[in-house]
């Protein structure tokens, strides 16, 4: 729910500022900032709730940290690339691409209820999937119309 708050947040005080301004609108450079700065925002969680990140990560994957430490500077790189004219629609592509790849680590958390932030096996219940997945879906959306359409 948070990234969310912060996706909207961003995009909203962007596009408000840029109409203030008295700059012709331009809502797609609004909507790749905003999740430039949702990436940074989710980035930041990889090293500060790692433990928590790590409970996230499924028993199949290898090097629990060092996953959690590498996607968390993947995800810093994918936001300043979002806001790169000559690499942003790449770029668009690579984070459509990683956030389908976090599906799993979503389905596991939710099935095993990991609290991101405690760290601990008390946090939310596979019904917590019903606005994950769509909220997902959502994201990939957003990174297509503003990062590919643009």
């Amino acid at each position: 729910m948070k990234p969310l708050i912060v996706l909207l947040a961003v995009f909203g005080v962007s596009s408000l500022a840029t109409f203030i301004a008295g700059h012709p609108p331009d809502y797609y450079f609004c909507g790749r900032l905003a999740m430039g700065v949702m990436l940074i925002f989710a980035a930041t969680a990889h090293f500060k709730f790692t433990r928590g990140m790590v409970l996230m990560v499924p028993n199949f994957i290898p090097y629990k940290r060092a996953v959690v430490y590498i996607t968390g500077y993947i995800e810093m790189l994918a936001a300043i690339g979002l806001l790169i004219k000559n690499v942003r629609e790449p770029v668009a592509w690579f984070v459509i691409l990683f956030l389908v790849l976090l599906l799993p680590a979503n389905i596991h958390a939710a099935k095993n209820k990991v609290n991101l932030e405690k760290p601990e096996i008390c946090g939310n219940s596979v019904n917590y999937l019903w606005f994950r997945m769509p909220l997902q879906l959502f994201f990939i959306a957003w990174v297509y119309y503003f990062g590919v359409m643009h």
